[in-house]
Parts: C-alpha cells; sequence; structure tokens
C-alpha cells in the first residue's frame, strides 16, 4: 500500500489544470425582442427600410432588439420575445456579406426569399406575448435577424449581429 501526501501546492497545481481544460468561453445568448407599435398600422406603404438594411429607423413602425450586436463564434442561443400586444412575428437568422447586402425580396409576396437568402433557422409564427428559442452553431461573421411575416421586414423589423 502507498501513502499520498497532497500538499496544498499540489491541489493548487490540480485546480488550475483542470481549470485550463474547460474552454475560456462559454455559448452566447442573445436576447431579441421582436416589437411594432400596435394598433392600426399602415403595411401598405413600402419604406424601404429593408433594402440594403438600410433606412431611417426612427420611422419603422416595427422592429427587432437584441441585448447584443457582437458575440463569439459558436453556439448562440436566441431568446426571442414578441412584445407585441395583438401582432404575431418571427424570427429568421440568415448570413449576409456585410451590412450593406441587399436580401432577395418578393415584391408581389412583400417577403424576402427565405431559402435564396440562406436561413439557417427561425423562431416562427410567436403568438403577441409568447416565447420562443433557436441555437445555432455560428461562423464569424455578419448575419441579419428578421421577421419575414409579408410587411414586417421592409417595415423596420431586422437588425445585424456580428459574429466574431
Amino acid at each position: 500500500m502507498f501513502k499520498v501526501n497532497i500538499t496544498k501546492s499540489c491541489l493548487v497545481a490540480l485546480a488550475l489544470a483542470a481549470a485550463s481544460s474547460v474552454p475560456a468561453f462559454a455559448d452566447a445568448v442573445v436576447k431579441v425582442s421582436l416589437w411594432d407599435k400596435g394598433g392600426m398600422m399602415d403595411m401598405s406603404k413600402n419604406m424601404g427600410m429593408g433594402m440594403g438594411m438600410k433606412g431611417n429607423m426612427k420611422m419603422a413602425i416595427m422592429g427587432i432588439d437584441v441585448d447584443q450586436k457582437n458575440v463569439p463564434a459558436g453556439k448562440v442561443t436566441f431568446d426571442v420575445n414578441n412584445a407585441s400586444k395583438e401582432t404575431i412575428h418571427e424570427m429568421i437568422v440568415t448570413p449576409v456579406a456585410n451590412a450593406d447586402a441587399v436580401l432577395p425580396y418578393n415584391a408581389n409576396e412583400n417577403r424576402v426569399e427565405e431559402d435564396t437568402a440562406g436561413d439557417l433557422g427561425e423562431v416562427s409564427e410567436l403568438e403577441p406575448g409568447k416565447s420562443g428559442t433557436l441555437s445555432i452553431d455560428m461562423k464569424p461573421g455578419t448575419y441579419l435577424l428578421y421577421c419575414n411575416v409579408p410587411g414586417h421586414f421592409m417595415a423596420g423589423m431586422w437588425t445585424v449581429l456580428t459574429v466574431q
């Protein structure tokens, strides 16, 4: 039988070795709020808020707010809440070349062509006040989060997320 003496310095060394085997980053969680100004919104006007992801966002009648615009590469979980009191919204994640990219848009349907744009996943059709989650393994790049209910994208319902 062997007798082992473990000193305090040995315990510290073991603890440091164990800690160094754990990744230095944790999975990212992005809190997302889908919102609108409520009431009778005039969706007949194409406000152009989504073309090239530009526009006067002060005029937006709908939007997507995130608690962080930059996250590390790896697993990203989106905690999505539809803050609207009356309107169904969704959140779709699509990679884009940069923040000035123009998405393929079908004017007849008043929505983005999701398959052509490269839909990576979504939290679809959330009733007012409801929540959902989506987890995606994301590589470094620029991504667009948007609602593709007809008219919502052009009403300003999008935001850019950078993965580093």
